[in-house]
Order: structure tokens, then C-alpha cells, then sequence
């Protein structure tokens, strides 16, 4: 990319340096800088990228990017771009250098706290069952040309040149839709600036990540920008205009918050009351869904799933709204959904030939447990145990939300590691603990502080007798163990199998969804 086009991206403040010759690749980190790359100093958290400008122009960094004064010691050949928000102009400068490859896609972004990475999902094997060829983004896994590949970052929404990446193999790979799943901090901190959004899905909204946003209102602000990005009067050079939309849950107290946000139209979807797209005479059984759907033009089918619980028909009317946007026939929804596979970690059962039920599910907010806890317990003969705990250096606030919710759902918990990262283990395990006291909850009667995911785990087995329920959550599909800096391998389904064996057990037939 020619300097004066990354330039023309972004409102440069001053520019300091001469503009000719190219750019060859944008970072925001010294330790990737190539010879004629783009340097983009971020201030974060914990490190201040403006401290690092010197390594990256002696690592051959052609253009430097940064909210400071250009450093008086930059050399004469080199440039220095002030900005005023250097996080946001990292998206712009990815879109232009990727060639802006979410203008040559229909895109549709998903956010919400619980049920996204599921809802992205569906509504990809609904577009795909309507012969619209997707890419897709998720916490669990990415697509590109119908190849999937594991998603081991621990986050969602990848930094900004990433999830441009990742769009222009989209487009290289001849699709026509991309299905991003979008958090808030991807919206909060920028790294989706530049993606053209076409239709925003949102599932719920509760609380979560009050470590990055601070408080409960702005972690809701964050999630409204989704909706706010979808502009119905922009177009894209396609042979056909993708729709323009803000897909929202009516049944869920950020619909009134959300629609202030929504310039586009509004397709609603509920499960509880009059909505565009809605769900009757649901049938909710242990091996799955069955409902009626009423579209916006009047039409109705019947939708017949693998998916358990009122929240995944709640997901499947959302994806049900997207692939009714893109004018996917109900029949195709129908059948997309009826083979639908699930999500790795969600509310997958471990079967081992061992005489009660072991479930590993990624709830690790105070609603998604309770919400997974309310679908166990019909189909739990005995005890339902629970296995959770809560992520160090993150939102402080849900952990005795967490604990109380297990004490009024559970029978007994084991609160136990789930990536304390810095923080010290124990004193996490006591805040969660002190959540479930208050709830009338004793430990050692109805709980155990366990350090120790692995022991955590066995502690729960030992305890388990036939017809009991165990459930292992919030590490669901996740690959690693974070315990200070250290990412260590972890994979909650493979240590249950490993637990199981240790006790005896060893029939493993497949794996199969709750």
C-alpha cells in the first residue's frame, strides 16, 4: 500500500517524515516489525506501545503511527503519523492495506453475552443450506472456503489486521457472506473498525467484562455499537445488495435500550410475545426441540432440532431472522437446523460407561450457569453437581453472582480454577465462595473450595453416584489453562475422560450434546 493511501485512511493530526514509497504490512506489536511495515503504537493496560517505537524503527519499521509528538530522533527517512486514537486507526489502516474486503462481502455480526458463538453458527449452516457460501468467525473455530481451523487465541474477536486477514481469505475463497462473532471489547477497543457490517444480531445482554468497560452501562454501550454500524443507505459493489438490519431478541430487557441505537429496521424474534419472528407450541425435550415458526410475511414451518433448551430456540429464531433477511427458504432453515451438529463445549456429554452424567458446557457468567443448571436439573434422577469457578483478572463482579447461583440451583459445587492468570487462585475460589454463603449455602455441606481444575474435577467424580449430573463449566471447547503468564494445555472434555479412566471407566463411545 502507497503511504499517501494509508495516509488518506486515517485523520493524521500532523504528519512529520516524507510521504513517498509503500507499506508492506501493519502491527501493533515491535516484535513482528518487517522491513517497511507499519508500526502502530497502541497504549494499553499494561504496556505503552509509544515505548517501543525505537525497536520498531530499528527493525526497519517505514511509517509510525501514534497519539504522542513525532520523537525527535526519528530518523529523516522515516514517518510519523499523529492520530488521536491510535486503536481505531489500527482498524482503518488493516481494512485499507487488506484491500477492504468486508466492501465484497454480505456480513452479518452476532454479539450478546451468552449464546453467540451458537447463533453464529446457525446462521451459517442456514445461509449455507440456502447455497450462500460463508466465512465465518467464532470463539470456537474460523471458516474460510469451507476449511474450519481451531481457534487457540482465547479471543473472540481477534486485533484488528487479524480479523481483516482473515476477511480477505474470505474473499479469496469465493464466498459471499462473512458471519463474525462480535464482542464488546472487539467493539469497545476498535478492532472491528473498518468492517462494513450489513445486519447486527444481538442474543441478550446481562453483565460480563466490567475488567475492560468499568461499569455495567458501558459494557451495554458497547454492545449498541454493533447496531449502530449498520448504515441502510450504504451499498457495496455486489450483483446483489445485501439487506440492512438489526436483529434483536424481544423477549430480552436490552430490546427498549437497544432500538434508540438501530438506524436500520428492526427484525424482531421472541419466544414469549408478538414479534416478527416467533416461536409456538414449543416442545421442549431432553433430546432436543420442536416449534412452530411465524415468519414476518405470515409464512409458518416446524422446526425439529437436536438443540436442548428454551435459550437455543431463542438462538435458532435469530438465525431464523438472518437466513429469512437473505431470503433462505423455510424449508432449508428447517432442514439446516434439524442436522445441525451443535458447538463443541456446549452442553456436550462425556460418556465413558460411567453411572451418572458428565456434561461439559462454556457458561461463565451468573446467567449462562443458571440458565445451563435449569436445563439439567429435569434431567438429573439424583444430585446435580457443579463444577465452575471464574477467570483471574477479569470482571470481579459476577463471582459472587456465580456462587450464588450455584447454591440455589445445585446440590453441591465445587468451585474450582478457571485461568486465575495473576491473581492468586484461592482468594478468587472465596469470592465466589462468599456468593454462595450468602445464599444459604455452607462449605463442605454444599460446597468445596478446590485449587486445582484437575482436582476440582476428580473431587466432583469421586462424589458422584448413579443418576447424578455433573457439570463441568466454563471452559466448554477452550484449549488452554492460563495460571500466571503461563498457557497451559487444557481440554475440560479430555480431563474428564482421563478422571473417568482413573476410576474405572473406559467405555467411550462418541460424544454426543445434552
Amino acid at each position: 500500500m502507497r503511504i499517501t493511501d494509508a495516509l488518506a485512511a486515517i485523520p493524521a493530526l500532523e504528519v512529520t517524515g516524507p510521504t513517498d514509497g509503500d507499506v508492506t504490512s501493519i502491527t501493533y506489536n515491535s516484535a513482528e516489525v518487517q522491513p517497511g511495515a507499519c508500526f502502530v503504537a497502541i497504549r494499553g493496560k499494561w504496556r505503552d506501545g509509544h515505548a517501543y517505537i525505537a525497536d520498531a524503527l530499528a527493525r526497519g519499521a517505514r511509517m509510525i503511527v501514534g497519539v504522542d509528538a513525532a520523537p525527535a530522533d526519528l530518523p529523516p527517512d522515516r514517518l510519523y503519523a499523529r492520530v488521536a486514537d491510535s486503536r481505531r486507526e489500527l482498524g482503518a489502516l488493516a481494512a485499507a492495506l487488506a484491500g477492504h474486503p468486508s466492501a465484497r462481502l454480505a456480513v452479518v455480526g452476532v454479539t450478546g453475552t451468552d449464546g453467540k458463538t451458537t447463533t453464529t453458527n446457525l446462521i451459517d449452516a442456514i445461509l449455507e443450506a440456502g447455497g450462500i457460501q460463508c466465512g465465518l468467525m467464532s470463539t470456537v473455530d474460523f471458516k474460510a472456503g469451507g476449511v474450519r481451523e481451531q481457534n487457540n487465541s482465547r479471543f473472540t474477536t481477534l486485533e484488528a489486521p487479524e480479523v481483516q486477514q482473515l476477511l480477505a481469505r474470505i474473499v479469496e475463497s469465493g464466498a459471499q457472506c462473512a458471519v463474525l462473532e462480535t464482542t464488546s471489547s472487539g467493539l469497545a477497543l476498535y478492532r472491528v473498525h473498518g468492517v462494513a457490517y450489513d445486519v447486527a444480531v444481538v442474543t441478550n445482554i446481562t453483565s460480563e467484562h466490567l475488567e475492560l468497560h468499568g461499569t455495567k452501562e458501558a459494557y451495554w454501550r458497547a454492545k449498541a455499537m454493533l447496531c449502530e454500524a449498520i448504515d441502510p443507505a450504504a451499498t457495496k459493489a455486489l450483483p446483489q445488495q445485501p439487506p440492512k438490519a438489526c436483529v434483536l431478541n424481544a423477549d430480552d430487557s436490552s430490546y427498549t435500550y437497544l432500538r434508540g441505537f438501530c438506524a436500520a429496521p428492526i427484525i424482531s424474534y421472541s419466544m414469549e410475545r408478538p414479534a416478527d419472528v416467533s416461536a409456538e407450541r414449543l416442545d421442549l425435550r431432553a433430546d432436543g426441540s420442536r416449534f412452530d415458526v411465524r415468519l414476518p410475511d405470515g409464512a409458518t414451518f416446524t422446526v425439529e432440532t437436536p438443540l436442548v433448551a428454551a435459550y437455543n430456540v431463542a438462538n435458532c429464531l435469530a438465525a431464523i431472522a438472518v437466513g429469512y433477511l437473505f431470503r433462505v427458504s423455510p424449508e432449508r432453515m428447517a432442514r439446516a437446523l434439524a442436522t445441525f451438529p451443535g458447538v463443541p463445549g456446549r452442553m456436550e456429554r462425556i460418556e465413558m460407561g460411567q453411572p451418572f452424567s458428565v456434561v461439559v458446557d462454556y457458561a461463565h457468567t451468573a446467567d449462562s450457569l443458571e440458565k445451563v443448571l435449569r436445563v439439567l436439573r429435569p434431567l438429573t434422577r439424583g444430585n446435580l453437581i457443579a463444577v465452575f469457578g471464574s477467570a483471574g483478572d477479569r470482571d470481579r463482579v459476577k463471582r459472587p453472582a456465580m456462587g450464588a447461583v450455584a447454591a440455589r440451583l445445585a446440590d453441591f459445587s465445587v468451585i474450582t480454577d478457571e485461568d486465575p492468570r495473576e491473581e492468586d487462585a484461592a482468594s478468587i475460589l472465596r469470592e465466589i465462595a462468599a456468593g454462595a454463603e450468602q445464599a444459604g449455602a455452607s462449605e463442605g455441606e454444599r460446597f468445596r473450595c478446590i485449587v486445582g481444575r484437575r482436582a476440582g474435577i476428580g473431587a466432583a467424580f469421586a462424589r458422584a453416584r448413579e443418576g447424578d449430573t455433573v457439570l463441568l463449566a466454563g471452559k466448554g471447547h477452550e484449549q488452554s489453562l492460563i495460571i500466571g503468564k503461563e498457557k497451559l494445555p487444557w481440554d475440560d472434555r479430555r480431563v474428564a475422560r482421563e478422571e473417568l479412566s482413573a476410576l474405572g471407566y473406559t467405555d467411550a463411545p462418541p460424544a454426543t450434546k445434552a
